[in-house]
């Protein structure tokens, strides 16, 4: 087990056994089970801080927690540039010989030490320096501690546990934040996978009717600026149900005027389901996968769209359904159609973000959560997704 896994495991058992400990309070009777229930509520309110990542504000919170765990004079944090962040206790003057013992400490990445003469009128005391590494991307930055006189073995391996117990919690931060990096990019490659055929026919069915139907042409165009401002929003990564069905009706009334009355559209949604929260874009891939491949591949060149949301307990259950040519089940799964639409040269993927919506809704609510595909080849395609009424963390 790499050190940082191990920082990780340790910080998930700290918490652990501090809800234990929380639960059984009355129990806590002897000195050695006060000390470890202080020490172990005393990491966790250093870990809220640090979950943040490592900030000027993050460090002035978590710098007292800290110093309490290594009981040392004073503690500093500086970042992965050796700039303080935070001193916490008496000897501030001492702050310039940490600057000092941090950037060593970066650079080299291991601990640095100044004690006696090298710390002026401090020469009965000692500086350690410990940088806080994480596996991932290197030095995140650096803890520092006074002490005095000539600490021994066990109170530097201490020291330096508590250095891991901060590195694991950081690294924690990291994985928070690429998750939310990835989350975006996955909407940005959504967005881009927006069809760009279905844009032009959209601006050509337009100016079709701007000599023959001026208002239509004009109520088309509000349509589609509508649509194309929500779909490219910067908002967040989550929107909720009555959004996101409304800029379908956008982007099925103008697909519509393209298709006249060969595209039929049945709606059944249940009221009570409109507040619910999913991700960003999740059902318009559906809908656009449903038109374009399901419906336009017909002899008549048309067909019919359902959309159905219904309340089922504690999850809403939402499906869009076509009658059109459907699909080989073993290609959707294996990924050919894919390959087989690019060589036909369409350039585009034969069901419009399907994976990408999928990932999605796993990465939001488990794996409980995925698309569910029915389809055969003449037997149309029906997608079906569940999304939790409520999840913590989790809004709009």
């Amino acid at each position: 087990m790499t050190t940082a896994l191990a920082a990780v495991v340790a910080a998930a058992l700290i918490t652990g056994a501090l809800l234990i400990g929380l639960r059984t309070r009355r129990m806590v009777t002897t000195p050695a089970e006060r000390a470890v229930h202080s020490a172990l509520h005393t990491a966790s309110l250093a870990a809220i801080p640090l979950r943040r990542g490592l900030t000027r504000e993050s460090a002035r919170e978590a710098a007292p927690h800290l110093r309490a765990l290594t009981g040392a004079e004073a503690l500093a944090m500086a970042d992965a540039d050796g700039t303080l962040l935070a001193w916490e206790g008496p000897h501030a003057e001492l702050a310039e010989y940490f600057t000092e013992a941090a950037e060593r400490a970066v650079a080299g990445e291991r601990p640095a030490l100044i004690a006696g003469p090298g710390l002026g009128e401090h020469a009965g005391r000692t500086l350690i320096t410990q940088p806080l590494l994480i596996e991932s991307t290197g030095v995140a930055g650096v803890l520092g501690v006074v002490t005095s006189g000539q600490p021994g073995p066990g109170w530097l391996g201490a020291v330096a546990e508590v250095a891991r117990y901060a590195c694991g919690q950081l690294e924690l931060a990291e994985l928070d934040a690429s998750r939310a990096r990835l989350d975006r990019a996955e909407v940005r490659a959504l967005r881009a996978q927006i069809s760009p055929h279905f844009i032009y026919n959209a601006l050509n069915t337009i100016a079709s009717f701007v000599r023959t139907d001026p208002a239509r042409a004009r109520e088309l165009i509000l349509e589609f600026a509508d649509f194309t401002r929500y779909s490219f929003r910067a908002a967040g990564e989550f929107t909720v149900l009555a959004d996101e069905l409304r800029n379908i009706e956008r982007y099925l009334a103008l697909e519509r005027a393209r298709f006249g009355d060969a595209l039929q559209v049945r709606l059944r949604i249940a009221p009570e389901v409109l507040g619910v929260v999913l991700p960003f874009l999740a059902l318009q891939p559906l809908v656009e996968n449903a038109v374009r491949h399901g419906l336009a591949g017909t002899t008549q060149g048309g067909g019919t769209v359902s959309i159905v949301a219904a309340d089922a307990g504690t999850d809403c259950v939402i499906s869009v359904e076509d009658d059109g040519v459907g699909m080989d089940p073993d290609l959707l799964r294996s990924g050919a159609l894919d390959a087989e639409t690019e060589a036909a040269g369409s350039g585009e993927s034969a069901h419009v973000g399907l994976a990408n919506v999928d990932d999605r809704l796993r990465a939001a609510f488990g794996d409980d959560y995925g698309l569910v595909v029915e389809t055969a080849p003449g037997a149309g395609t029906k997608v079906s997704l569940r999304v939790p009424k409520f999840r913590a963390g989790i809004r709009a």
